[in-house]
């Protein structure tokens, strides 16, 4: 910057005239502004050297977009300045550096190119300065402020030329003085434009009193930090010099180097973790204490153990989720056969997290429940693979102590974290997906309850702040996707249900079973055995006689199992040079697992007194025969076959309707009071409870007074109540499977379970299955007895 004193300037028409025009991608230059400027666009050369030949000046205007490499008229503002060419130098080919002084605003009329380079026609525009006497007080204030602020900013460390400063101090027009100004501060060219678009002298000094003073407040940001850093520095430099002297006494106690090093990696690994500053405080506390500790103590072992834990923890370490929610349906579909409403319900839960970005509270923790086997784990292992997450499984299965969630304590002997935070140590990240397996089967006892423990863990609204006992610094663990799984309901606490929510998994049939086993057992199995997929064949009939030979089960793990054992002994053959592939066939299978264990019941003679229901266990459906007699007594009832209370309750429910309903089915009523009833379930050993059997009770007790024979082709399930009406009850699916398994394909069923049985059960299992919906007993008697 020079004053423009010290520079001879050439006369500017006071007319529209035309001049060579050269584009600014991101500098505006000010009247009165003297700046150097690397040219090395060819027109803009050719404009130089055209302006050169003439009176050497040269119209300067700004760009509104950079990028532009040959701009147009509409691609440059209107307000300009005539500049005139000081000096020009060459710097290398096809480049020059010349250095210009602003003389005047002036506003682009027509811009057009001639020949090689572009000319402009401008109109020049005069500026008139107020007389310095007739300013207002508000302008003379404006005056002052800026000059001043300007001191304040070489105070902060702005460079300013001080010839430059010094010519500022002693201007006293307010327009030339926001030019002056404007050229110096560090804004934005399209701000500049402004400052240069603002015609009226005192406005443009306002305006460039706002810029000054948002500078003036970066600068104190600036000069702010600068001092932080410098105190910062010193404080670094002065407990360096304090460490080297600790080390040095260490060295001559012999306990220098090597726990020098320990201290030093603990801090090493702390500076890198970004955690909760109270909690960086709380581990430096420690790190701390450890420096003053005598290595070889009993309490410096137990701070070690403890620092390794805490800072091999991953505080910030996570995986990035992938919602692709096509991809997700792809590797459900690819792992698991059907299911289709709980892979539905994944989706949805997906759509959710992603339209969310995973930080919504309306998702509840997932629990899968259903009868083994049936792919509840493999479900969360399979959404991890989708999510890109990774895939950790707890058992929980038979914990009774609630320190194996919360953790212990350290001052107790062999303190650890609790298997959340060894869950998350083990992943590696904190966001995991972790399957809580087997959550219904958690134990009460005097350690505690491990329920309650898990209440806090699957709650969105307090596991931001999760504090494990043995770690005791807050983990957050809101980011952890939790899936659960049970094979029953009644057995989880309530609390610790309501976080969750119930997604049931029903057992397979056999035509599932079959499918599975071909498309996804199978290929699984047969290269853990040592074959390859061509090598063993198996019919659908060999598969159809496993399943209804050697496995009774709602999944399909006992299923895999025999496959398994198939294969082993295939494996044996292969290795003595039996020719391949084999074939294994429906005939083969006796040789291969031995003689089936079926037992069809619907080939059994119809009975006096014998019923045959169904009932509902944590592994899926089941046969459950009741058998009733009487013998000469006084009209009591015996219960037998380790009946719950609410099925001991459903059989003298049932002989009440009976005894009442005596006259319509031709019972002598002396008969209940001189006859004893005595009603069993066999496999006593097992436990049995609830209300399903009531049906299934009355028939057996009906046929017992009539004398009449059941069908044992016909299976029933249901509760009744006093007055004979019959009411829905659960796991129907599992019940209908189980009466196919075993042969029986006439079932009678509530008939407020119809919507349910219709929509759950596939189609081909309801074109084998003839159903009988039931309201009231006499409709079942109907369909046992015939009409009475």
């Amino acid at each position: 910057m020079f004053p423009e004193e010290l520079i001879k300037v050439p006369e500017v028409p006071k007319e529209v005239f035309e001049v060579p025009v050269m584009p600014l991608r991101d500098l505006v230059v000010f009247p009165t502004m003297v700046v150097p400027l690397f040219v090395g666009r060819s027109f803009s050369i050719r404009a130089i050297e055209e302006a050169l030949k003439r009176d050497r000046l040269i119209f300067l205007v700004l760009q509104k977009d950079k990028s532009t490499e040959n701009p147009k008229m509409e691609d440059l503002y209107t307000i300009g300045t005539i500049a005139h060419i000081v000096r020009s130098a060459p710097i290398e080919e096809n480049r020059l550096k010349i250095l210009v002084q602003g003389i005047k605003r002036a506003r682009l009329v027509e811009y057009k190119q001639s020949g090689d380079y572009y000319v402009a026609k401008v109109q020049p525009i005069e500026e008139v300065e107020p007389d310095p006497e007739t300013l207002s007080s508000e302008v003379k204030a404006y005056i002052r402020s800026v000059k001043e602020q300007l001191d304040t900013a070489v105070s902060l460390g702005k460079q300013i030329i001080p010839d430059l400063l010094m010519l500022i101090r002693e201007i006293e027009e307010p327009g030339r003085l926001a030019d002056l100004t404007a050229s110096i501060l560090d804004i934005k060219a399209s701000e500049a434009q402004q400052v240069l678009e603002t015609l009226d002298p005192v406005e443009r000094l306002k305006l460039v009193y706002q810029y000054l003073q948002s500078e003036i407040g970066l600068l104190e940001v600036q000069s702010k930090i600068r001092g932080v850093a410098r105190e910062k520095i010193e404080k670094e430099q002065r407990e360096y010099f304090l460490r080297q002297q600790l080390k040095a006494i260490l060295e001559e106690l012999g306990e220098g180097d090597e726990r020098r090093a320990e201290i030093e990696e603990y801090k090493k690994k702390l500076s890198k973790l970004r955690i909760p500053k109270e909690s960086k405080e709380e581990i430096e506390k420690q790190i701390r204490r450890l420096e003053k500790l005598h290595p070889e103590s009993a309490e410096a072992g137990v701070l070690r153990t403890w620092l390794e834990w805490v800072l091999d923890l991953p505080w910030d370490k996570s995986t990035r989720d992938r919602y692709d929610l096509d991809k997700a349906r792809e590797i459900l579909d690819r792992d698991h056969y059907n299911l289709e409403k709980v892979k539905d319900r994944i989706i949805e839960y997906l759509a959710v997290k992603k339209l969310t970005k995973g930080k919504s509270h309306a998702v509840q923790i997932l629990c899968f429940v259903g009868p083994p086997g049936v792919g509840k784990t493999s479900l969360g292992r399979s959404i991890a693979e989708s999510l890109g997450r990774k895939f950790i499984r707890i058992a929980l299965g038979g914990i009774r102590d609630e320190a194996e969630i919360r953790g212990h304590r350290r001052t107790y002997v062999g303190a650890m974290p609790g298997r959340i935070i060894q869950a998350i140590k083990q992943g590696g990240t904190k966001n995991p997906l972790i399957v809580l397996d087997e959550v219904d089967k958690l134990s009460l006892s005097f350690q505690g309850d491990p329920a309650a423990a898990l209440l806090e863990v699957l709650d969105p609204e307090q596991n931001k702040n999760f504090v494990d006992l043995y770690i005791g610094l807050p983990f957050d663990l809101s980011e952890v996707f939790f899936i659960c799984t049970a094979n029953r309901v009644d057995t989880i606490p309530r609390p610790l249900l309501d976080r969750m929510e119930l997604i049931h998994l029903s057992g397979y049939s056999e035509e599932e079973k079959v499918f599975i086993a071909k498309n996804h057992l199978l290929p699984k199995l047969l290269p853990e055995h040592g074959f390859r997929e061509t090598e063993v064949h198996f019919s659908a009939d060999a598969l159809l006689e496993v399943i209804r030979g050697y496995t009774r089960e709602s999944g399909v793990r006992n299923l895999q199992r025999q496959l398994s054992s198939i294969l082993r002994k295939l494996a044996l053959r292969k290795l003595r040079g039996e020719k391949l592939p084999f074939e294994v066939k429906a005939q083969d299978i006796k040789g291969f697992l031995g003689v089936a264990k079926r037992h069809t019941i619907s080939e059994e003679k119809p009975m006096v007194g014998i019923a045959v229901g169904l009932a509902w266990t944590e592994v899926g459906g089941e046969i459950m025969i009741i058998e009733a007699t009487k013998f000469k007594g006084k009209g009591g009832l015996i219960l037998t076959g380790s009946l719950g209370d609410v099925m001991k309750e459903s059989a003298q429910a049932a002989l009440s309707y009976i005894k009442s309903k005596a006259e319509d089915y031709s019972i002598d009523p002396e008969v209940f009071s001189n006859y004893d009833v005595h009603v069993h379930v066999p496999e006593g050993a097992v436990p049995k409870d609830g209300p399903s059997a009531g049906i299934t009770l009355a028939v057996a007790l009906l046929s017992l007074f009539t004398g009449k024979q059941v069908r044992t082709d016909i299976a029933m399930t249901g509760e009744i109540t006093l007055r004979g009406r019959v009411l829905p009850i659960g796991g129907l699916k599992e019940k209908i499977l189980a009466a196919k398994r075993a042969g029986i394909y006439e079932v009678i069923l509530p008939s407020k379970n119809k919507d349910e049985v219709m929509e759950d059960l596939p189609e081909y299992v309801r074109e084998k299955m003839n159903l009988h919906f039931v309201d009231h007993l006499d409709e079942v008697f109907g369909i046992i007895f015939g009409k009475t």
